[in-house]
């Protein structure tokens, strides 16, 4: 499997793993990674919710799973991290000087999209996400005409599906209830949903918004971006709230202070589910912060924190989630770097 950084030699990937503390990688790819078991890590995985082949796909089930406060936001890690190894390990560097190159042009800076094997391999994943959504029945009609089309199951998806991956992965961590935590086909509309739990005192929901450094960063966090309009506060938000913007969340995975980054992980990056390396800083008096890349080509700024209402894990809490743990013993292709 190739990368930006080129492949290193065949070894098992647990190291990797455990690197990831430390390491730089250059949209780094390895193997992809079966789920784990259910007695592993107790996770439905989105391909049951589907039933039939691409073109002919059905929502069977849309439904919730339930677990206590205490359990969520270790679930949201781990939950996500599974996901991220389903879909190959991908990852995109943000902290790398080489790769945020704004003289370079952008496609050149960019992971190249999923081939059509690969496309056809997670295609009732990705459907999956959809069912929790109140929009998913319609998407998934429409996805299937896509799939009847010339392209045939290499279609591409008609829908962004970024914002179906986080409500797929709260929905199966126990936020089923949407005064926890609205499900839907769009970021904003949950991002609209912290803002005003926070104003408007709402203490059932689980995520309140924080602008950046304003309040700590933690595993099973989200962190927000915005192309159209392109926010840089929650006060530049407050003026729209309920207007479709066009937003972007990643979950955070890990806060790695001594490398001055933060990891998480995203669905429809590039077509997939990546983890993304985000170059972070502490300025005095406030909690360490993304970088505003928005003076990068192509980069944007983080404008809203939207912080779990539930107690902390550990801030490594990806090299403890089940995934990472089960990757000791694999052999896998390793990237150089």
């Amino acid at each position: 499997m190739s990368s930006a950084s080129g492949i290193g030699m065949k070894s098992s990937i647990l190291p990797l793993a455990i690197a990831l503390t430390a390491a730089v990688f250059s949209h780094a790819a390895l193997a992809s990674f079966d789920r784990l078991s259910a007695d592993v890590l107790d996770v439905v995985p989105p391909s049951a919710r589907v039933s039939g082949a691409p073109g002919e796909m059905t929502i069977q089930q849309g439904s919730c799973r339930t677990f206590s406060t205490a359990e969520v936001r270790r679930r949201i890690v781990d939950v996500a991290v599974q996901e991220w190894g389903f879909f190959g390990f991908h990852i995109v560097d943000q902290t790398n000087p080489d790769s945020a190159d704004s003289g370079a042009p952008r496609s050149l800076r960019r992971p190249p999209r999923l081939g059509a094997a690969e496309a056809a391999r997670v295609a009732d994943s990705i459907a999956g996400y959809w069912t929790v959504t109140p929009d998913g029945s319609w998407i998934l009609d429409r996805q299937n005409r896509a799939w009847n089309g010339p392209s045939g199951v290499a279609a591409r998806w008609r829908d962004p599906w970024s914002a179906a991956f986080v409500s797929w992965v709260m929905c199966e961590s126990g936020l089923g209830d949407s005064s926890r935590f609205r499900h839907a086909i769009a970021h904003h509309v949950y991002i609209d949903q912290a803002i005003r739990a926070r104003d408007e005192g709402q203490p059932q929901t689980a995520f309140a918004a924080y602008d950046v450094g304003e309040a700590v960063i933690e595993p099973g966090d989200l962190l927000c971006t915005a192309r159209r309009a392109a926010y840089r506060t929650l006060d530049e938000r407050r003026l729209h709230l309920g207007a479709s913007a066009r937003t972007h969340c990643d979950i955070v995975v890990k806060v790695d202070e001594a490398n001055e980054r933060i990891l998480a992980i995203g669905g429809n990056v590039r077509g997939s589910v990546r983890l993304k390396l985000l170059p972070a800083v502490r300025i005095p008096g406030e909690a360490m912060r993304p970088v505003d890349q928005s003076r990068i080509s192509g980069g944007r700024t983080v404008f809203a924190h939207l912080k779990l209402r539930a107690a902390s894990v550990e801030a490594d809490a990806l090299d403890n989630s089940p995934t990472i743990k089960a990757l000791g013993g694999r052999d896998a292709v390793q990237p150089r770097v």
